[in-house]
């Protein structure tokens, strides 16, 4: 798995799901569980979204 998700892109990820999930948990709403999702691509730095179309939103480095 190549990381696919950059810095802004995980910021606004992190803070998705902790609202989502604080939404979740203020309604009392399994649907809040859902905050999983963005929080944990977030954290791998890999979005299973973004791999069959190639799209990347982490900057290229340049290690050789």
């Amino acid at each position: 798995m190549t990381p696919n998700v950059g810095g802004i892109d995980k910021k606004i990820r992190i803070a998705a799901g902790i609202i989502i999930m604080a939404a979740g948990a203020y309604f009392q709403s399994w649907w809040g569980a859902i905050g999983i999702v963005p929080l944990g691509t977030a954290l791998i730095n890999w979005c299973p979204g973004y791999f069959p179309f190639g799209i990347s939103t982490r900057k290229a480095s340049n290690t050789k």
